[in-house]
Parts: structure tokens; sequence; C-alpha cells
């Protein structure tokens, strides 16, 4: 089962994505920020980091940061609300999706499913 670790800090959205993500058969853990979710990749494996970009403590970048580094075979896809932050994320970790909000669940399990379904085809990305 693909395994996906949601950092989220705002509590509605980050319940939500969960359930649509849980609903769609992924095993999802859920925290509510970067420094709570930083040790669990080092720890455990995930198929994907989903985070959001703007937490407090530790934002979404220097978490992806820290999992490209603990976690390489980890993918790892952003949401966020802000367009500027979208554009500093690209910056710093190209081969990451970002999704920006407001953005509809079907979106999130979509982008999710074609992120998997190119490893499962072996394809480049």
């Amino acid at each position: 089962m693909t395994r996906i670790l949601l950092a989220e800090d705002e509590q509605a959205m980050r319940e939500y994505l969960a359930r649509a993500l849980e609903r769609s058969g992924y095993e999802v853990l859920s925290v509510d920020r970067g420094t709570e979710a930083a040790p669990l990749l080092e720890s455990e494996h995930f198929d994907l980091l989903l985070t959001d970009i703007v937490m407090p403590e530790m934002d979404g970048i220097e978490l992806a940061r820290h999992c490209s580094k603990v976690s390489p075979q980890t993918e790892v896809m952003f949401i966020t609300g802000f367009s500027g932050v979208a554009l500093r994320a690209g910056e710093s970790m190209p081969n990451a999706k970002i999704l920006s909000k407001p953005f509809h669940l079907k979106d999130l399990v979509l982008e999710v499913e074609r992120l998997f379904a190119k490893e499962s085809f072996g394809e480049l990305k």
C-alpha cells in the first residue's frame, strides 16, 4: 500500500486531505508541522511527502530538502495558497509537484495517482 506523510498545519485542511486520500486507498499519516514530520521521514518509509509550504517552525521547503537527504526515494508534492511561495518551492525542488489552493480533492487524488502510475510503468520523470 502506498504510504503518504501529510504535513499541514491547518487542522480542517489536514483532516479533509487525509480522508480523501484514505478513501482512495492510500495509507496516510498526518502531522501538523514540519518538525514533527522530519523525524518520521528518517524512521519510517513513505512513498510521498505531501506538505503545505507555509507552516510554523519548519516550512515545507525545508522539510522537502530534509526529505531529499534522508529519504531520497520519497516523492514530494507541495500544497500552497501563495503563488510567490510556489515559485520559490519550484526553484528549490524542481522535481516536486505543486498544487495551488484552492483545488478539488479529485484533482489531488488524480495528481497522486498520476505520480505513482508513472513509477509503475517505469517511466522516467
